[in-house]
């Protein structure tokens, strides 16, 4: 990593206390002063390490509620148990010992939200890591709230192009859905998801990128690229680095949420990425061994299925009586030589709405993005596409399906008829078509135009090296001919003919 990307960016760690009250929480807590006897509770550490502490004392300490210690430092609780409670460090003082006071707050872990967020990289705990001044948020949201309830949502009906050719037209998304980004390790899962982001800008979607457990250099590259896209203007980074503790990279998931469910409640459209949910399994596998839970299957604790699904499950689209927003999900999860029946990824399966399935296969040969199509498939996207496409995308993906049911058959050398052979050539054609560079999202209205293409035979016989070419003078038609998704097959049609027999658009 080089010293100007250092410079772009300067991970600041979060300083105790380093968040000053403003004059409005001073006046806040100035009118709900009241005089009067006060009975509170205290209890003592008995034991601090490993960014776990129990607790004696408070009995009437509640799950995810924020305990305040004398020296300053800060802790949620996590378990409780007869004789002592446990609590995960949030803001750990050197002078921190056993022995020392503990205080309920009597108040849930929250976050500040609001528009201040927009462009800025956060800890799970909302204190700047840009080295830039403190959010001035208008708003808090609770980590762990409840998802709405069936009455309060909506159906998938809105697209949420990534600007992918193979996701959009293939394994189409739509708002408010539960994708999951799943395959081995360093097959571009981080980089789909970074153009996905990048793609929604000038669309009204709010997005909220969450890193978990990721060095400080991938940290940096991410929030370097998305700056130079000039997606860093609609996104909020969420941060807990590898050397951070084991409880922030446990909230880190629950912050990113809470932020973008602030907004989804305004009626905005938002997206998620959870980048990635392995190390959030871990992470929490770490907590609960340190609390001696009992392990379960991989060593993983029992409640392991119900802390993803109580956090994607707020992932929705709301009716508009509840404000109409949604916030849409692309949970990463990482699989280990290709195993996608392993414990958590499967846990992911079944809990999200989809899966886009990334292979090693695929990326060695060099077919890039590696999204095998065949593992792959969106549940509710479909219902969200756009007509138009929706219509000449199953055709193409019946093409392609067929096609590589055919290539089997290739390998033998067995002659073949004249027919079979055409379609096996259009098949090759459609995956250099298919292929896309990392860092260039594509309209929907691109989408349009090339498989209106591809099925009037209109790109037949071209050549492999030549795709590249020919796909560019089409973008560049499409953006100067103005046409919309609106516009009938007809129109889309004589534009594309145009601009591949005609010479222009």
């Amino acid at each position: 990593m080089s010293c100007s990307s250092l410079q772009k960016l300067r991970i600041m760690p979060p300083q105790i206390n380093s968040v000053a009250p403003t004059n409005d929480d001073r006046a806040e807590w100035l009118d709900r002063y009241r005089f009067g006897l006060r009975v509170s509770q205290q209890g003592t550490v008995l034991s601090i390490g490993d960014g776990i502490a129990r607790i004696g004392g408070l009995p009437s300490a509640r799950v995810h509620e924020i305990l305040n210690f004398e020296d300053g430092s800060r802790a949620v609780v996590f378990s409780l148990a007869r004789d002592a409670i446990s609590a995960v460090l949030l803001e750990q003082g050197p002078a921190l010992t056993a022995g020392a006071t503990v205080y309920l707050s009597g108040r849930p872990l929250s976050l500040a939200t609001g528009d201040a967020l927009i462009g800025r990289v956060v800890d799970p705990l909302g204190f700047p890591l840009d080295a830039g001044a403190a959010p001035d948020c208008s708003g808090r949201q609770e980590l762990e709230t409840p998802s709405p309830p069936i009455v309060a949502r909506e159906f998938v009906q809105e697209p949420l192009y990534t600007g992918n050719k193979i996701v959009d037209t293939l394994i189409p998304i739509g708002k408010g859905q539960r994708q999951l980004l799943i395959g081995d390790n360093g097959l571009g899962k981080s980089s789909l998801a970074i153009d996905t982001v990048i793609n929604q800008k000038d669309k009204n979607v709010i997005c909220v990128y969450v890193l978990i457990g990721q060095k400080r250099s991938t940290v940096v590259g991410t929030v370097n690229t998305l700056r130079e896209a000039g997606a860093l203007e609609h996104t909020t980074v969420v941060v807990a680095e590898a050397t951070t503790t084991p409880g922030l990279k446990y909230l880190a998931p629950f912050a990113g949420c809470a932020v973008a469910e602030a907004w989804m409640a305004q009626g905005k459209d938002t997206l998620v990425v959870y980048d990635d949910l392995s190390t959030h399994a871990q992470a929490y596998r770490e907590l609960s061994l340190l609390l001696r839970r009992p392990p379960g299957r991989e060593a993983y604790p029992g409640d392991i299925f119900y802390l993803h699904s109580r956090l994607l499950e707020r992932s929705t689209h709301l009716e508009s009586a509840h404000g109409g927003g949604s916030m849409t999900a692309l949970p990463i999860i990482e699989t280990r030589e290709g195993e996608i029946a392993a414990y958590i990824p499967t846990n992911l399966i079944s809990i999200t709405d989809g899966q886009i399935y990334f292979d090693a296969g695929l990326f060695e040969s060099g077919f890039l993005p590696a999204i095998d199509v065949t593992r792959s498939v969106s549940r509710i996207g479909g219902r969200a596409q756009h007509p138009l496409i929706a219509q000449e995308a199953g055709r193409t993906k019946l093409d392609y399906l067929q096609f590589l049911e055919l290539e089997v058959f290739t390998r033998f050398g067995a002659r073949l008829e004249a027919s079979i052979e055409a379609r096996i050539a259009r098949g090759r054609l459609l995956r250099e078509i298919l292929k896309q560079d990392r860092l260039s999202p594509l309209p929907g209205e691109f989408q349009v135009a090339w498989l209106v293409a591809f099925n009037e035979h209109l790109l037949d016989g071209t050549a492999a090296k030549d795709v590249p070419a020919v796909l560019g003078r089409l973008a560049d038609a499409v953006r100067s001919s103005g046409l919309k998704l609106t516009a009938g097959r007809d129109g889309w049609k004589q534009m594309v003919e145009g601009c591949l027999h005609g010479g222009g658009a």
